[in-house]
This record gives structure tokens, sequence and C-alpha cells, in this order.
């Protein structure tokens, strides 16, 4: 099983507004980078979708995997486990259940933990990505955040 270290990052200017992911993937000797911006989202959907993306790109499955995010939002959910209870009940009444779907399902592909780190801080991964997202949401190169809704 390989053992993959996984930095994301997810911004929106003006939230809701433009927005994008950063994501740094490494195992051993191998490091990639990811990211993507969205013409319309919100700050959370960035942060919960570099990590689906970032799960995602794995080429196989049963990886150890530490993710370090700022975002509170997402860490929290998995390490209180919330989302476990907000599936059961059919994600009602929460934001970005498209997400919090796609999220599950490929976390469950993977042995996964997350960590917390302070945004802005000394974390120079964290940073990096964080350069990635605001880079894809300033880009001439957005997509359509096809499960945002205003109400969300």
């Amino acid at each position: 099983m390989a053992d993959v270290t996984i930095y994301t990052d997810g911004a929106a200017q003006g939230n809701p507004g433009r927005g994008g992911y950063g994501i740094v993937l490494m195992s051993g000797p191998h490091r990639k980078e990811l990211s993507q911006g969205f013409r319309l989202t919100t700050n959370n959907r960035m942060e919960l979708m570099a990590v689906c993306v970032a799960l995602e790109a794995l080429k196989f499955d049963g990886c150890n995997v530490t993710i370090y995010s700022d975002s509170k939002y997402v860490v929290d959910a998995v390490n209180q486990r919330w989302v476990f209870g907000w599936e059961r009940k059919g994600f009602a009444g929460k934001k970005n259940p498209d997400l919090w779907g796609r999220f599950l399902r490929v976390y469950r592909r993977h042995k996964v933990q997350f960590v917390w780190v302070k945004g802005h801080a000394s974390t120079v991964e964290n940073n990096r990505c964080d350069e990635l997202a605001v880079a894809a949401a300033n880009s001439g190169n957005l997509l359509e955040d096809t499960g945002y809704t205003p109400e969300q």
C-alpha cells in the first residue's frame, strides 16, 4: 500500500463568487500539483472539492493517506464523524450534499486521516495550495460548478 501525503486548499472571491482549489499530492519521490477554477461557487465547496479531486487522483485503492487541510468545515466533519450521521439522514438540511456523497465514495477506497493546519501560516505546502487555488480562480479557464445552487 502506498503512503500518500496530500495538501488541499480552496478559495472563493465573494463567497459566493469565483473560486478555485489547489492540491499538492506527494508519494515517495513523486509530486503532483492540481488546480481548477470555477465561475460561481463557495469557499466550503472548493475546500471539499479539493479533497474529492485529490483522492480521485490516486491510481490505486487502499492507499494510506494523510490529508492536510486548513478547512475546519472538512476536517471536523470527518474527524468528529458528523458526515456519517449526515449520510444516514440523507444529508437532509446540509449544504453540499453532492460533494459529501462524492467524498464518501472515494474516502472509503482508502485509509484516510485528516490533519488540520492553520491557513496562511508556516506550512509551505498549504501555502502552495492557496497560491494554486487563487491562481485558478483568477484564470481564464473557469468551469461551471454544476453542483452549486444559490440557496447553498
